[in-house]
């Protein structure tokens, strides 16, 4: 119940009518990537090297383009958003799937976690069971459920969402929510492999 509550007070900051908890952004892109299929995409080639790796992991044909940003920026040719800098009331955007990130240096700074806004119960749903390992919530224990979808273990963590409730608290009490300009490294000057 403990994500579930930073779920539900997440929801009701950004605007968005449901949110995924999970253990960090990263992994919370890598579930929208998976859960839109995405193939192809144009991204910014200002961020964290983690993200154009998600691609290379997942076989998407990507090119990184010279686009600046603030606070968040999307991933072109999908809905979604890696918002892992911002994070302001009603911020939510109808249709897209926006990953936020609670790591080193965001706006509710707890060293790990992510999280992903959307907007219908049936993407909370699948969302939810990727995130966790497949499970479904009907059964208490994983052993008794027979049938999985592909899962991965990328939840939130108990003590990581009640951390991330408490600083959110804090975070709502601030008299401004405004992105703070960051400096990435320009991806297209570093090798990836498989």
């Amino acid at each position: 119940m403990v994500v579930e509550k930073f779920e539900k007070n997440l929801a009701e900051f950004t605007g968005a009518p449901f949110v995924v908890a999970t253990d960090c952004c990263t992994h919370a892109i890598e579930l929208c990537l998976r859960h839109d299929n995405i193939k192809k995409l144009t991204s910014t080639c200002y961020t964290y090297l983690s993200v154009p790796m998600t691609f290379l992991k997942l076989g998407i044909k990507y090119k990184l383009k010279e686009e600046h940003w603030l606070g968040e920026y999307q991933l072109h040719g999908s809905r979604i958003w890696d918002s892992a800098r911002l994070l302001h009331p009603k911020m939510y955007r109808k249709g897209q799937l926006q990953c936020l990130s609670f790591g080193n240096g965001k706006p509710v700074d707890n060293k790990r976690g992510g999280a992903i806004l959307c907007g219908t119960k049936k993407e909370y749903s699948v969302l939810k069971k990727m995130s966790h390992d497949g499970r479904d919530k009907k059964f208490k224990r994983w052993i008794d459920q027979t049938e999985y979808r592909l899962g991965f273990h990328y939840n939130m963590p108990y003590e990581h969402a009640e951390q991330c409730n408490r600083l959110l608290e804090e975070y709502k009490k601030r008299d401004s929510h405004l992105p703070h300009m960051v400096e990435y490294p320009d991806c297209r000057n570093i090798n990836m492999k498989l």
